[in-house]
């Protein structure tokens, strides 16, 4: 199937769920760095990523979108809504045609994302072009002009003509998520989008996030590690570690009443009222690998206080694919 192809076929059925995944797993020379990752996205819902540093939550994005490094390799499926093939197996070419335009994605950081030698708004006409969304060069730019205001971008016209090195970080990430929504995508993929911006911008960029997700209906997965914020834009959550799903629930559901352990280590670690006499932070024993490398069975054991000799055998998913626990001591008692 061409990419034309692949593009158009875009039913809007809010019956179907936008994005698919079913057993993600991805390794680098025998070495398993995602395993069996399921999930999905229904239109309009918004499902937070959470986990600490190295448990995989950028690697599972980049998969989803098909831009792994060279030397990792990915398997499972990952199905788009109406595209008929699975995405981990259609070439360059196809995945080009369905990024930016079915599949969005707002990177971490701007600077490295955005190209330093053209104006922005020539950046985000480009995506309107590249994907056919609009007649003409003119056309183009006129758009690009109205999805910076659309982001709330003060005198678009103006912020168009500059390069990136000129606006703010809030700015630049403003102007990244325009161009991830130029061309109103099923999945938009933010990847700590508020990283390094203050509480107020950071307070603009969620708010913008949800609205441009709920204007397209759109399915939303917010990758972060701060879990403030994604209780605040989020309706669903998936906690991850050691390249593994964990735990799924509801946010509130699951903030409040955390079944794995690593999710109460997690909670326990930023709740500042929660401090010793000392005023130190409860934190979770040990570390992430630094090589990746997490122990067989459950990857979360050696950091574990219930962790016993069951746990050298992965527990499984007791539970649906949104809302589950994997743990053979889970809080509420031993499953099955």
């Amino acid at each position: 199937m061409s990419a034309d192809a692949l593009a158009a076929a875009h039913p809007k059925d809010p019956t179907v769920s936008v994005l698919e995944v079913r057993d993600l797993t991805v390794v680098t020379g025998g070495h398993t760095l995602l395993e069996d990752v399921t999930f999905s996205l229904g239109p309009g819902e918004r499902v937070g990523l959470i986990g600490e540093s190295g448990s995989g939550k950028s690697l599972t994005a980049l998969a989803v979108m098909g831009l792994l490094p060279e030397g990792l390799t990915a398997t499972g499926t990952v199905q788009l809504r109406g595209v008929e093939t699975d995405l981990l197996r259609i070439g360059e070419r196809e995945r080009s045609g369905l990024r930016g335009r079915r599949l969005g994605m707002v990177f971490q950081e701007p600077m490295t994302a955005l190209n330093p030698l053209m104006r922005v708004g020539n950046q985000v006409a480009e995506v309107l072009r590249i994907h056919g969304t609009v007649d003409d060069r003119e056309d183009a730019t006129q758009r690009a002009q109205r999805l910076l205001a659309d982001v709330e971008l003060p005198d678009p016209g103006r912020i168009a003509r500059r390069y990136p090195h000129q606006l703010s970080g809030g700015q630049r990430q403003r102007v990244m998520l325009a161009m991830a929504l130029a061309n109103g995508p099923d999945v938009l993929i933010c990847d700590e989008p508020t990283t390094a911006l203050d509480v107020t911008v950071q307070a603009q960029m969620l708010q913008l996030i949800a609205a441009g997700v709920a204007d397209r209906t759109s399915g939303l997965l917010f990758i972060s590690h701060d879990l403030p914020v994604v209780a605040t834009v989020c309706e669903r959550l998936l906690v991850m570690y050691g390249g593994r799903i964990v735990e799924a629930g509801p946010t509130e559901e699951l903030l409040t009443r955390p079944r794995h352990p690593y999710t109460e280590g997690l909670l326990a670690a930023s709740d500042l009222e929660a401090v010793d006499d000392q005023g130190r932070l409860p934190t979770i024993p040990g570390a992430v690998p630094p090589d990746g490398r997490f122990p067989s069975g459950c990857v979360f054991r050696n950091r574990c206080p219930r962790g016993d000799e069951a746990c050298t055998v992965w527990p499984g998913w007791s539970g649906s694919d949104g809302d589950g626990v994997a743990c053979w001591y889970p809080s509420e008692g031993r499953h099955g």
